[in-house]
């Protein structure tokens, strides 16, 4: 089994791609199992964001075909399609882009916090589910422990700067002064909480909190001093509301261009700025056609989030050398594991042959065979039985020319040249290996 990593996210697919991959909390469990059903798959876990969904997979190398028809398969979109707004990454460079990931190097704001926590919450998903084995909680756990080093190793995370601050920041441009404007703020989630504290922080105290659970929206309003309605009271505050963020989880728009232009009738068309966040989206595209109203999607916050880029690049240079000491840790680690199975098979035949000739010499006491002779006769043969696979190997190897072979022999055994090795050994450490081939040319005779 080898780790896969397969995605598309805001760098290699418009909003209009991404919404169409994205995962529903409530489709979730369901879409793992399916993955892990589909037999090429054995461990698998799902990260779905606004701007990313990626499928991480412990699976075989032919694995990444059959996923890709699987994810077109259940968004309903032609793989072909799919495959040209995909990355893909296998082993090593999995590890890396999972790593990045983590410490929110691949983020469309760098060096934003959220994505840490978004992958902590689709790890626990996968582990809920069943579907997370030992391979992936080992690279979740070590993705984890290298984005902590990350935050408090560089200063990457110092002022930090997330989607929900690039949309607050862009008001401004549109608002000079915040404290005298109004905020309509749709969903309760993380993303809309850190929008509502950037807003307090710049001086906006008027705010209005919508969601599906008004409890949910009473409880975050309350925090900011604001009021919580349902989402069906929205068309009421609407037009009262000069600035709208957007980030729900909601598959279907909440507002559409019609409420928004009766609103602004309302308003005598005093513009209306709003940042729809969310994927899925939030707010039917058409709005942007309304005049007064000041539209912007995730992908529409580059220019804000590319000067947090700038600023930000020394600290992530020293992030990435993190990152590449834990992905050589990782694999480390990870080849040492496999080569477990092998130790473990190379001793279960060794202790096979013991104890056949282990039998064969108590058979032989019991008949009252002499002890010496028998001794010597088990040590020989566990000798001849033991190494026979080996030497044949090694001479053909060397016939081939592959004298790595022979190498690795000398490194396995300290066969060190020039020093003997055991009785009758010579410089070459071949007086050990020689008994055995005669021995075995005079079997064949």
């Amino acid at each position: 089994m080898a780790v896969l990593v397969l995605g598309i996210n805001h760098r290699t697919a418009p909003v209009e791609m991404r919404e169409c991959v994205a995962f529903a909390p409530e489709t979730l469990p369901s879409a793992l199992r399916q993955v892990v059903d589909t037999k090429r798959v054995s461990e698998v876990a799902i990260l779905s964001t606004c701007n990313r969904t990626e499928v991480y997979c412990a699976t075989d190398l032919d694995g990444e075909r059959q996923l890709l028809d699987w994810l077109g398969g259940f968004h309903s979109i032609d793989a072909l399609e799919l495959a040209g707004c995909c990355y893909v990454y296998w082993q090593d460079e999995a590890v890396r882009h999972m790593m990045r990931v983590a410490s929110g190097l691949d983020s469309m704001v760098l060096g934003e916090p959220q994505i840490l926590g978004q992958l902590k919450d689709a790890y626990a998903s996968a582990r809920e589910a069943g579907t997370v084995g030992r391979e992936l909680t080992r690279l979740f756990e070590q993705s984890f422990s290298i984005a902590k080093r990350v935050r408090t190793q560089t200063s990457i995370g110092e002022n930090p700067v997330s989607v929900a601050y690039a949309a607050v920041a862009m008001s401004r441009h549109i608002f000079s002064d915040l404290s005298e404007n109004r905020a309509l703020l749709i969903g309760a989630g993380k993303t809309i909480r850190l929008v509502a504290q950037h807003l307090r922080e710049l001086g906006l105290i008027d705010i209005t909190v919508a969601n599906r659970t008004l409890e949910r929206a009473e409880e975050l309003a309350a925090e900011m001093g604001g009021q919580g309605i349902r989402l069906s009271d929205i068309p009421e505050v609407l037009p009262n509301a000069d600035i709208i963020i957007s980030s729900t989880g909601s598959p279907l728009p909440i507002l559409g261009k019609g409420s928004v232009e009766r609103a602004l009738k309302q308003r005598k068309h005093r513009p209306m700025f709003m940042v729809d966040i969310a994927v899925p989206r939030d707010i039917e595209p058409e709005v942007r056609e309304l005049s007064d109203v000041y539209l912007y999607t995730v992908d529409d916050l580059r220019e804000v989030i590319e000067e947090n880029i700038r600023s930000r690049e020394g600290a992530a240079r020293e992030a990435e050398n993190l990152i590449e000491s834990g992905v050589s840790e990782f694999m480390y680690q990870l080849r040492a594991l496999d080569a477990v199975a092998t130790l473990k098979q190379f001793r279960g035949q060794a202790e096979r042959v013991r104890d056949d000739e282990v039998d064969k010499a108590v058979r032989a006491l019991q008949a009252g065979a002499d002890a010496e002779t028998i001794v010597r006769s088990m040590a020989r043969a566990l000798t001849n039985k033991l190494l026979h696979g080996p030497t044949v190997q090694v001479r053909k190897a060397t016939a081939e020319g592959r004298a790595d072979v022979a190498e690795w022999l000398r490194e396995l055994y300290d066969l060190s040249p020039g020093r003997p090795n055991g009785k009758g050994g010579n410089a070459d450490g071949n007086a050990a290996v020689e008994p055995i081939f005669v021995a075995e040319q005079r079997q064949k005779v």
